[in-house]
């Protein structure tokens, strides 16, 4: 200790004040861990993570703000022990607090004025990773785009002409061999079908966009699904009716949520014993901001759009990969549909994640809003979701 503060102990404590105001304005959760694992200090973004105020945080220990063998605690036992600072990543954190597990980093390390005490620092992860597993889904996407201009021109060709011969041979052919035949025919019209639709990725060029109503569309793919493939499955419908319209194509959203709620209906099948059900939501989230790769720009993502099942549920070896080509649960499914999913919501300037348990995913889309603007072009101020409730 100086002797400056020796004169004057109120010197050591007018810092803690400061390193209160700094720890409170921080956008990551902090928290101070005291003995038998009591909270001391949580900081406003650790109240939010936690849904807890202060005065009853300060009330509680770490063990019941987790589960029972959540890795946190074993992280602050290791850091009393030793005295030193631990990092760690990609942890999930389950708590009673939580609908779903976060994945979170976190930094752990001893308070060296009251070695009693542990510094946690967590920062969730979930954004982050969606970012990054979009712009993963992109450059898959692109790599498929090249595949199918390489296909469609070695493949589709001489697959008409096997078609052709097929069907000559057919017409001198016994009933026997006839069936063989047409076995080709339709296998040979199998693979055509599957290069057209991996030709669709390869259309790189820019979508024709207008403002739409993204209710319209998912109550027109509501209204496909319950008239076919989702017969008797139960659609429920949790709309925000003050969104405004979204910048893209009618036709591709549509394919695009057609694709994911008939996902939703095949993962139902016959495992909810009659009580399937598909929750189709919407909201206003604003907050949510997306860099442009290779500019300065960040695009506001503030309306998302939700497709819920209570079906078989994703393997979890699968998910890290869910939106990548050729990747697919179903016995005879191509692994097409999600990557397509995932294209058309990229070029719409948006971003997709899936997450969930079994018996039950979820399908998040963000999107943007469209701007608004007068009629001479000139920007109008854009409300708030508040505003727009009034």
């Amino acid at each position: 200790m100086s002797k400056a503060a020796a004169q004057h102990p109120t010197a050591i404590r007018k810092p803690l004040l400061d390193y209160d105001v700094l720890l409170a304005a921080l956008p990551h959760p902090i928290l101070v861990i005291g003995n038998s694992n009591r909270i001391v200090y949580a900081n406003a973004a650790a109240e939010a993570f936690l849904s807890a105020g202060v005065p009853l945080l300060t009330r509680l220990h770490l063990d019941d703000v987790v589960t029972f063998g959540c890795p946190l605690l074993a992280l602050v036992a290791q850091v009393r022990e030793t005295g030193v600072t631990v990092n760690e990543y990609g942890i999930e954190m389950a708590s009673p607090r939580f609908a779903d597990p976060k994945l979170v980093d976190i930094y752990a390390g001893p308070m060296h004025e009251n070695s009693e005490f542990v510094l946690v620092m967590l920062q969730q992860r979930t954004m982050a990773q969606m970012i990054e597993r979009q712009l993963t889904h992109r450059a898959a996407a692109r790599t498929v785009s090249g595949m199918a201009a390489v296909l469609a021109h070695e493949i589709k060709n001489p697959l008409s002409g096997i078609k052709g011969a097929a069907q000559l041979l057919e017409q001198n052919l016994s009933d026997e061999d006839r069936a063989l035949s047409q076995l080709i025919c339709a296998e040979t019209e199998r693979i055509r079908t599957l290069v057209d639709r991996m030709e669709i990725f390869g259309d790189e060029r820019p979508l024709a966009k207008e403002p739409v109503n993204i209710h319209d569309v998912l109550d027109h793919v509501r209204r496909l699904a319950e008239s076919g493939f989702a017969r008797g499955v139960r659609i429920i419908e949790d709309y925000d009716p003050s969104l405004p319209p979204v910048p893209g194509n009618r036709d591709k959203l549509v394919q695009a949520f057609l694709n994911l709620v008939k996902n939703a209906a095949e993962a139902i099948g016959n495992t909810a014993d009659g009580q399937g059900r598909i929750l189709m939501q919407t909201s206003f989230r604003p907050g949510v901001r997306l860099s442009v790769p290779g500019t300065g720009a960040r695009v506001a993502l503030p309306l998302m759009i939700q497709i819920e099942d209570n079906g078989s549920g994703v393997p979890d070896h699968l998910k890290p990969h869910l939106f990548d080509p050729f990747v697919t649960t179903k016995h005879n499914g191509t692994g097409l549909g999600l990557a397509l999913v995932a294209k058309i919501i990229g070029d719409h300037g948006g971003i997709i994640e899936c997450h969930g348990e079994a018996s039950r995913t979820v399908f998040r889309v963000l999107l943007p809003m469209q701007d608004q603007s007068s009629e001479d072009g000139t920007p109008r101020q854009q409300t708030t979701a508040n505003e727009r409730r009034r």
